[in-house]
C-alpha cells in the first residue's frame, strides 16, 4: 500500500500482511508527532506529485534491496502530538535489507517527495523547512 492519507494507519494490519512467504525480517518505521513544544502538526502535499514519488521510490527499493513487500504511508492534514506521521513497513528474505531498503525509503521521502509540514505552538506556527527539492531525484 502507497498512500497519501489524512486517517490513521492500522499498522499491526499491514505488519500482518507483509508476513508474507519467504519473509524473514519486516522493518517498520513509524514516524510521529513528537511532544517538544508543538501542540498540533499541519501537513501539506502536491498528492499527485508525492503519489508518484512515494511509488517510484517503493519501487526503487524493492529492486535494489530485494524487498518482498513494501508499504508506505503519509498523512496529512492537521495531527495532534503522538498521532502517526509516516509509516514504512518493509519486508525481505533477511534482516540487512530490509533494514538497508527501510532507511533508504526515508531518506528518499525526505530529499524529493513534496510534503510539508508546519509546527503549530502556543505562540504561534511555523513551516518547517525540508530537505527535498520538490521533484523527481535521480
Amino acid at each position: 500500500m502507497i498512500s497519501i492519507q489524512a486517517e490513521d494507519v492500522d499498522i499491526g494490519t499491514l505488519v500482518d500482511r507483509a508476513k508474507q512467504r519467504g519473509t524473514g525480517a519486516i522493518v517498520l518505521f513509524d514516524g510521529i508527532v513528537r511532544d517538544d513544544g508543538i501542540r498540533e502538526m499541519e501537513l501539506e502535499a502536491y498528492q499527485d506529485v508525492a503519489l508518484k514519488e512515494l511509488e517510484r521510490i517503493a519501487e526503487d527499493a524493492r529492486k535494489k534491496f530485494g524487498l518482498l513487500s513494501v508499504d508506505i504511508i503519509h498523512r496529512i492534514g492537521r495531527l495532534k502530538v503522538g498521532d502517526n506521521i509516516l509509516v514504512i513497513i518493509v519486508g525481505a528474505g533477511h534482516r540487512k535489507e530490509a533494514y538497508e531498503g527501510s532507511r533508504y525509503i526515508i531518506e528518499m521521502i525526505k530529499a524529493g517527495v513534496p510534503i510539508w509540514k508546519k509546527e503549530l505552538r502556543k505562540d504561534g506556527g511555523r513551516w518547517v523547512p525540508g530537505e527535498h527539492h520538490h521533484g523527481r531525484i535521480s
